[in-house]
């Protein structure tokens, strides 16, 4: 079946998570990151998914909001930095505004102009959602934000991918599923989904029962995988 929905994970897809520790070691309010802010980025992006994978197989379900200040929490403390009230309330704020990488709006725009349905399907709750993608302005380009609040767990269960198909009414071979996350493509490759991992980082595989079927450096590429 060919391709009619491209569908993204939203943090370090879309979103350039790091972003928010970036911009606080710039400023001489918060100096005191300024030289081990992607350690901090770095805790606190692994926590924040850890505390989601924990919270799902557990099910002690709470929104992501949650889970990204006690993600940032252990990170500041694990980086020195716990009791700096000040630069934890300036990194959440931050959270809210995280820029999309460079490709992303020209590249939704291809997918857009040659009619293929466009959404996220993401961790984050609706409000983040709602705030990331206002703040990269690339809400006209993209058709729906699908949350995995409608459901009540994080990913990768399998009710989370089940919400493309029941929003785009489209058979899971017709989905391009793209991801910075090798455990979310994996996951949604499992689920029978066509996937891509963007791999910016250059890391190794995950050892899954299942890989993506694609890999690429950025997101560039989607719209030729998308058969544009």
């Amino acid at each position: 079946m060919p391709i009619t929905t491209c569908i993204f994970d939203a943090y370090g897809t879309l979103f350039d998570v790091a972003a928010a520790a970036r911009q606080a070691a710039s400023e001489p309010d918060y100096a005191a990151i300024k030289h081990d802010w992607p350690q901090l980025a770095e805790h606190w992006r692994n926590k924040q998914l850890n505390y989601s994978w924990l919270r799902a197989v557990t099910g002690a379900h709470c929104d992501f909001w949650q889970v990204t200040q006690e993600g940032l929490d252990w990170a500041l403390e694990k980086t020195g930095h716990h009791g700096d009230g000040a630069l934890r309330e300036r990194l959440l704020q931050l959270y809210w505004e995280l820029g999309a990488y460079a490709e992303v709006p020209a590249m939704l725009q291809t997918l857009k102009a040659a009619g293929l349905n466009t959404g996220i399907l993401s961790n984050g709750s609706p409000a983040m959602l709602r705030g990331a993608v206002d703040s990269a302005n690339i809400d006209r380009v993209l058709d729906a934000l699908l949350s995995v609040e409608s459901v009540g767990i994080f990913k990768p269960d399998a009710r989370v991918y089940d919400l493309v198909g029941a929003e785009f009414g489209c058979a899971k071979e017709q989905v391009l599923f793209v991801s910075s996350n090798g455990w979310d493509a994996a996951a949604a490759t499992g689920y029978g989904f066509t996937t891509a991992w963007v791999n910016r980082g250059g890391e190794p595989m995950d050892r899954l029962p299942w890989k993506p079927a694609h890999t690429l450096n950025d997101l560039t590429g989607i719209p030729a995988l998308a058969g544009i």
